[in-house]
């Protein structure tokens, strides 16, 4: 894979200065002036074929991204492109209406990089919406909007802010996505399974599956660039990235399921080709997201644990608990493992704890939010004295865990809240320093959203009856629906709705709020405040055995 060398860099990541023609009104569907121009030379199509997106957010700017493709399902991963650079026009505009033009320049679309964009803008002003968009030739992408973050001094205004996870693209459709775009969200978080690596029909939902994939299992670049553009050419996706500036971590899907640092998900299967996959797959991964240049991957490195302070409201700790892990104890499922409590054993490595730990004691956050990939929280799944938990949750890393949570409480945070994905149904909790003392003081909440797709419908059930509830009394609500949770986060409260669709093997669901619950200030823990009566309709299934929603969570190939 070719290098990045600084002058390319300079050109294809930075904000560049230049005097250039507003861009008045949608593209014409003819050719104009400017199609015989070397900008639009060799373009037959509209390239922007996978939307726009922006992301990172500080309080001077964010960054603005596109990657170029008349035929986004090429299986050799160039979306049909020429093998050139093209350079591209982006403006960006303080109305809607895109007629203030506050910041404009050129960008390379380089084919070493898949023909992406990233356009780092700073000097903006803060606690702001600004919209963006691209051109090349004669073609003009989607607009997109974005905002600011407050003064790092200031509170600003109430945050609304978005949380993801779990979009499998052949279980059903991205209606949750188009739902989220609806809700104008500030912020939007992304914990990972963007995209999953299976070839057709090896991860199937009973009845089958309701689209396919392109192409191979992903191995190599060309797969995954393939597969990224496959979901990012979905018209949800595209609008929930449209919508609002995106903060994106990667759990296991983006590359293998169940991957841990160097070693893959079968590692008794001979795999020689598993660190030039991680390079592709990281290479690709930043191709199409929407990260500052100091995410672009070194080899079969790539720097994605980060901080976001969204002015004095929240500091956001975007953490990587799969490129730096041990090895899964005891394999990756439900075990009693003697492992899980080796002291030695790390979930984020040693250098990501020592960072997060020194976050914590510099915090003057209102509210510090991790987000991650895996529960949090304790899920003991046997109601005798054994316990029998996730190994790859930070179940199977507990004195990881335990070390985190004591650092947040030695460092004096005045609210840890934890959100993650993985699990493909919402969940809510108290988070404990001693998980064996139920009636010890609760020291953190943890909010947990469903997946968008993967699973396939999924099923209401009542929390009350939900057993997992009965072993951890910690644990305070469960839901199996597909969706996503639409947080606001204020000074003295942090309001959290579940929201769900209740199908996605079909288009056009409606979204509902099956629960809420709120985060007081310096009050740990999680109080609900609105919970949905359940349907008659689902009562009748409402048998939920601690084994099924086991199967439910890891019935993976």
């Amino acid at each position: 894979m070719p290098g990045l060398d600084r002058r390319s860099f300079l050109v294809t990541g930075l904000a560049a200065a230049a005097t250039v023609p507003v861009l008045a009104g949608p593209a014409s569907a003819e050719p104009d002036e400017t199609a015989a121009s070397p900008a639009g030379r060799g373009l037959r199509s509209d390239p922007f074929t996978l939307g726009v997106a922006s992301g990172d957010p500080d309080h001077s700017g964010f960054v603005i991204w596109t990657r170029l493709a008349q035929q986004p399902l090429a299986e050799d991963g160039f979306g049909g492109m020429p093998q050139r650079p093209f350079p591209v026009l982006w403006q960006v505009y303080a109305d809607e209406r895109a007629r203030r033009v506050v910041r404009s320049g050129i960008a390379v679309a380089a084919p070493e990089w898949g023909h992406s964009v990233h356009v780092e803008l700073d000097s903006l002003g803060s606690d702001r919406e600004y919209w963006y968009r691209f051109r090349v030739g004669p073609y003009v992408s989607p607009l997109g909007r974005a905002r600011t973050a407050p003064h790092p001094l200031s509170y600003g205004g109430a945050l609304s802010m978005a949380f993801v996870s779990c979009a499998q693209f052949e279980h059903g459709y991205f209606t949750s996505y188009r739902h989220l775009a609806q809700e104008r969200p500030d912020l939007i978080l992304h914990l990972g399974d963007y995209q999953y690596e299976y070839t057709k029909n090896t991860y199937t939902i009973p009845g089958g599956n309701i689209r396919h994939h392109e192409g191979p299992e992903t191995e190599t670049l060309a797969n995954y660039r393939q597969r990224h553009a496959q979901y990012k050419a979905d018209p949800d996706l595209q609008a929930a990235h449209a919508a609002a500036s995106w903060l994106v971590v990667w759990d296991d899907h983006e590359l293998d399921n169940n991957w841990a640092d160097e070693v893959p998900e079968k590692p008794e299967i001979p795999q020689p080709n598993f660190l030039s996959r991680r390079e592709a797959a990281f290479r690709a991964y930043y191709e199409n997201m929407p990260l500052r240049r100091t995410s672009i991957p070194r080899g079969v490195d790539m720097q994605l644990y980060r901080r976001v302070r969204w002015g004095r409201t929240a500091t956001f700790h975007m953490l990587d608990t799969r490129q730096y892990r041990d090895d899964q104890g005891c394999g990756d499922g439900y075990r009693d493992c003697p492992a899980a409590v080796d002291p030695a054993r790390s979930i984020t490595g040693s250098a990501q704890e020592a960072w997060l730990l020194n976050g914590f004691r510099h915090s003057r956050a209102q509210w510090d939010i991790l987000g991650q990939q895996v529960f949090f929280a304790q899920r003991d799944n046997n109601a005798g004295p054994a316990k029998v938990t996730s190994m790859d949750a930070w179940d199977g890393y507990v004195a990881s865990r335990r070390r985190i949570t004591q650092g947040w409480l030695d460092a004096g945070v005045r609210n840890p809240v934890v959100l993650t994905g993985d699990v493909h149904a919402h969940w809510a909790s108290d988070l404990k320093l001693d998980y064996d003392d139920p009636t010890g003081p609760s020291v953190g909440a943890e909010l947990v959203a469903s997946s968008i797709s993967t699973g396939g419908d999924g099923r209401d059930s009542d929390p009350a009856t939900h057993p997992f509830l009965k072993i951890n009394p910690h644990l305070k609500f469960y839901n199996n629906q597909r969706g996503y949770v639409l947080t606001r986060i204020e000074r003295e409260l942090m309001t959290a709705d579940f929201k769900v669709v209740p199908t996605v093997t079909a288009p056009g669901s409606d979204v509902y709020t099956r629960a809420t619950f709120v985060v007081e200030d310096r009050v740990p823990g999680v109080q609900q405040t609105y919970l949905r009566p359940l349907d008659p309709a689902a009562r009748a299934l409402d048998e939920m055995t601690v084994e099924e929603t086991v199967r439910l969570e890891t019935e993976r190939p």
